[in-house]
């Protein structure tokens, strides 16, 4: 092996290490006896069992599912409709357009979260799960819009039109031919949404009311406080949620691309 390509394994190693260790260690301490969570006492599933004993952390929990629910929802509609009309119609300005709604992906989560409560305050718009989800639907819909514009890149745009030909309305052609296709699109953006939304916490922070505390600010407040081994275990299963929905949205993909390859390849050959 080259030194330059050592250099760069060694250094990808260590990247990962830095990266999924504390995760780890985290994971593994939600196992830990110990109430103080600092020295390893023996292993346990109490704190797992303390979970739904504990009515705030519940309640956190059932406000994340509701906003990342309805999130994913909205961004599945408008992130569908966008990638559409953009990759359907020419509009003038089309990629200033496009390039705007792909903002929120890039843009620090700190400024949009000020800019966000800025706006809603000099709305009027009173804090709470609409403006959770607003916010949320702000930053999700540009992922499903980028995966379903990949999609229609790869399908066959005379389908539709044959479809039309075929004495099919536009809108029925959309449902019957096009939507289908665009399915697995479709479901791997909105669980990545799905997954955005439920870990979301900066936007969220400002965003929130007292009565809509998503289980992210559940978890940053009490571990201001000091260690909870609770924590650990409520922590550990939202990372376990939230990997087995990026997994899963990346089976989708990868399904979707082979699935892609293997269409054009049969038609090459007819």
């Amino acid at each position: 092996m080259k030194p330059a390509q050592a250099l760069l394994v060694a250094w990808t190693i260590a990247t990962l290490l830095f990266l999924y260790v504390p995760v780890a260690v985290l994971i593994g301490y939600s196992f830990n006896d110990s109430a103080l969570n600092i020295v390893w006492q023996g292993f346990t599933t109490k704190w797992y069992v303390a979970i739904w004993n504990d009515r705030s952390l519940l309640h956190a929990l059932s406000n994340s599912l509701v906003v990342a629910g309805a999130s994913t929802a909205l961004s599945v509609l408008l992130g569908t409709a966008a990638g559409y009309l953009l990759h359907r119609y020419a509009y003038p300005g089309g990629r200033m357009l496009q390039t705007l709604m792909l903002v929120p992906m890039i843009v620090p989560e700190v400024i949009l979260g000020v800019s966000l409560l800025i706006l809603f305050v000099a709305a009027g718009v009173e804090l709470g799960f609409l403006t959770l989800v607003l916010s949320h639907v702000t930053f999700c819909f540009p992922f499903v819009m980028v995966a379903v514009q990949a999609r229609l890149a790869r399908i066959d745009p005379t389908l539709m039109e044959a479809a039309l030909d075929l004495g099919a309305t536009p809108s029925r052609a959309f449902r019957k031919v096009l939507l289908p296709d665009l399915m697995p699109a479709i479901v791997a953006g909105g669980l990545l949404s799905f997954s955005l939304s439920l870990d979301e916490l900066i936007v969220s922070y400002f965003t929130a009311s007292a009565s809509s505390r998503t289980l992210p600010i559940e978890i940053f407040g009490r571990i201001r406080k000091g260690l909870d081994p609770t924590l650990n275990a409520i922590s550990t299963v939202m990372i376990v949620t939230t990997a087995a929905l990026v997994v899963a949205a990346e089976l989708l993909r990868r399904r979707d691309s082979s699935g892609s390859v293997q269409t054009t390849r049969e038609e090459s050959a007819e």
